[in-house]
């Protein structure tokens, strides 16, 4: 980011490089595939563009470019008539690649389950998932993302990861 900072255009490439799937699949879970996740990612890459002389040195970067990408995100429902009220309401593991067609088979069913559990969570639990398990965020850093307190983040975290726990007690019960 330094680079790009000091005006190394190639420097830009490489941020997009590595942090636009990211940014991508944060769309994804929450605008769904296709055009809009990726006219999404290109509008927060324009902003991180606009706001790059606001990037303080040594700040991590993931963080700040995640608080573009929920800001977006926002933007994007709020022009959609969507309200934060009505917000309220892929995979954490890739099937296994084994020679028995029969593990495949299960690693996948396993993954579909995952994903509907992660779909059906309300999008402020999924967004915080996402940003926790995926990313790699800390509380704190999701609730600067996502514009609340530490508390809040690790509250919505708390209650996902146990609606998980439920929706999913069959399945971590195959695996123990």
């Amino acid at each position: 980011m330094e680079a790009y900072v000091a005006g190394d255009a190639g420097a830009f490439e490489r941020l997009f490089r590595t942090l636009g799937p990211p940014v991508h699949a944060f769309f994804v879970r929450s605008v769904g595939k296709g055009a809009l996740a990726e006219d999404l990612v290109q509008a927060t890459f324009l902003k991180l563009h606009a706001a790059r002389a606001t990037w303080r040195r040594g700040e991590r970067l993931r963080p700040w470019v995640f608080t573009i990408a929920a800001r977006v995100r926002v933007d994007w429902f709020r022009r959609q008539g969507r309200t934060e009220a009505e917000l309220e309401g892929d995979v954490l593991a890739d099937p296994e690649r084994r020679d028995d067609p029969g593990d495949v088979v299960l690693a996948a069913e396993r993954a579909e389950r995952v994903r509907a559990a992660l779909d059906s969570l309300a999008e402020p639990q999924r967004l915080v998932v996402h940003l926790h398990r995926f990313e790699e965020l800390s509380f704190a850093e999701i609730g600067r993302v996502l514009g609340i307190s530490e508390g809040a983040a690790k509250l919505r975290a708390f209650r996902a990861y146990a609606q998980l726990r439920v929706l999913l007690a069959d399945v971590v019960e195959e695996e123990g």
